[in-house]
């Protein structure tokens, strides 16, 4: 999950290397946290966060698939 969410941010982002993805496991959930530079967070978070939750759609779908929970953070 954390290399589809790498993918996706670094896509969308003008700074790719200052992106951060870490992940932890919290009770039986995945949390993926997302951390760019602060000139890209628009670009990551989009107009009123419809970026935001397709990330997310998108890697919910994905872990379905792997019949696991993901949750994702957008840090700043």
């Amino acid at each position: 999950m954390k290399e589809l969410v790498e993918i996706i941010v670094k896509a969308l982002v003008d700074q790719p290397d200052q992106v951060v993805i870490s992940e932890e496991m919290k009770d039986d959930e995945q949390v993926i946290s997302i951390k760019v530079a602060p000139d890209d967070m628009g670009k990551v978070i989009g107009k009123q966060g419809r970026i935001a939750k397709a990330i997310r759609t998108v890697v919910k779908a994905a872990a379905i698939k792997d019949d696991a929970r993901v949750t994702v953070d957008i840090l700043q």
